[in-house]
């Protein structure tokens, strides 16, 4: 009998860089047994459209158990839980096949929000138990991360039982040496901080989320 699936997607640098910590944490864990589940990992273009084209194949071929999309966000400094994705694309720069939609709605026929069906705030109080750090984040941007985001969660809603959401990473250290003053994470934590997400959502299923405050005044 087939193990069920975690699928753990990343995606390929873009924006001049070389490196994206995104991918690297998938392929990392690519192929890893967690109990009953084994992580099949896949990397998506960075490109609205196309990376959900790729997605929805994985979601195809995979038929997962738990989905988590992970993203790069250079400049911050922990792992980030995702709450939220919004209808909007809007690209303060070309996605790497040179597109830049401008208030474009990820899905014209869609809501104008899906939640995370992670344990968001479990995930996080079990990274910071194990010395990681890490926060529930209310924006998931307006770039590629929050389309295949929302993208996800719109494939989801038609798949019961599935849990899904997108985690943000930090730069690795090689990526801030040309940008002083910003924070990075080195690859090792940032994989182990990911596993142990996947382990909390797990032991999740089926259970509510914890009940503690993550919110912000900004």
């Amino acid at each position: 009998m087939t193990a069920p699936t975690i699928l753990l997607t990343g995606f390929e640098p873009f924006a001049g860089d070389a490196l994206n910590p995104s991918a690297a944490i998938a392929l990392a864990l690519d192929g890893t047994q967690m109990g009953a589940y084994r992580v099949q990992a896949r990397i998506l273009p960075c490109a609205f459209g196309a990376a959900l084209h790729v997605l929805q194949q994985a979601l195809d071929s995979t038929a997962p158990a738990l989905v988590i999309c992970l993203g790069q966000a250079g400049g911050r400094s922990e792992i980030s839980v995702e709450r939220v994705a919004i209808n909007v694309d809007d690209a303060r720069i070309p996605d790497n096949a040179g597109a830049q939609p401008v208030d474009e709605p990820v899905l014209a026929s869609g809501p104008a929000a899906y939640f995370s069906s992670l344990p968001i705030k479990a995930v996080v109080a079990g990274l910071r138990d194990a010395g990681l750090p890490a926060s529930v984040s209310q924006t998931a941007g307006t770039f590629v991360c929050n389309h295949v985001f929302y993208g996800l969660m719109h494939a989801c809603a038609g798949r019961p039982g599935v849990q899904a959401g997108f985690i943000h990473v930090p730069w690795l250290p090689e990526q801030v040496v040309h940008r002083p003053g910003q924070p990075s994470m080195a690859l090792a934590l940032q994989v182990q901080a990911i596993q142990r997400a996947l382990a909390i959502c797990l032991e999740f299923r089926g259970v509510a989320d914890l009940r503690q405050t993550q919110g912000r005044l900004d």
